[in-house]
């Protein structure tokens, strides 16, 4: 969802969950005249939307389901796993607040877009793509385009070639769940501090009645400058 760059110690928000504010890109429409975010999955990080306002839909591909969409509209709550490929599209004034199980691992390395094979056999293409988001809209923007030009061509294998589009589609996410675990000293600390040390401060104030919780009122109330991420313009809640 993002290309923010979180440290460990940031996860105060109830269970180590990430929030932001997502503004879904409608400065330009994609190759396939859509306004939409990159296509991109997380390893380890499950994600959900709640709808803030406008209309739109999400496409999601699974290993289990294949490719299928869900409608987007105010009021609505759409959550999906890890290892989903997804891509979130606009029809209209799209607003979503959107949840990361694992706040700072989606920004810290549990995020990879879908630039097609050729993209992940050659790291510095790669990183050459998606590193365009350094030069402002512009670059967040062709990023995107690049992307989606590659997906349709997975989109293509859906309709056209089932057992390619799920040889593909396997063959995407096991290279970023490869990528991850080597990482995985990095992201160790965000899971320690954030969803096991909430599970460990709940098992204790179950076991122990006399134990009180240390935590304090945390309250995110300042209007910062939108960043660039993979689906849109974001507004992070943060804690510190």
């Amino acid at each position: 969802m993002s290309d923010l760059q979180l440290k460990p110690e940031i996860t105060s928000l109830i269970g180590g969950l990430g929030m932001t504010r997502v503004t879904v890109y409608e400065d330009t429409q994609a190759p396939d005249g859509k306004h939409s975010g990159c296509p991109h999955l997380h390893a380890i990080s499950s994600e959900a939307y709640y709808v803030l306002h406008g209309k739109g839909e999400v496409e999601l591909h699974s290993l289990n389901e294949g490719f299928r969409t869900e409608a987007l509209k105010p009021g609505q709550y759409l959550q999906f796993p890890s290892n989903t490929l997804h891509r979130i599209i606009s029809h209209g004034g799209l607003v979503v607040l959107g949840l990361m199980s694992n706040a700072g691992l989606a920004e810290n390395g549990d995020a990879r877009i879908y630039f097609g094979e050729a993209a992940d056999n050659d790291q510095k293409k790669y990183t050459r793509n998606n590193s365009l988001v350094k030069l402002g809209l512009e670059g967040a923007l062709q990023r995107r385009d690049i992307a989606v030009r590659a997906y349709l061509n997975l989109l293509d294998l859906w309709q056209n070639n089932r057992e390619a589009y799920f040889e593909d589609l396997k063959r995407f996410i096991n290279t970023h769940r490869h990528a991850v675990h080597q990482q995985k000293s990095k992201l160790e600390p965000y899971i320690d501090n954030g969803p096991s040390s909430w599970a460990q401060r709940t098992r204790e104030l179950l076991d122990n009645p006399e134990s009180h919780p240390m935590d304090t009122v945390i309250k995110d109330n300042e209007h910062t400058d939108p960043l660039l991420g993979m689906c849109g313009t974001l507004q992070p809640i943060r804690t510190t």
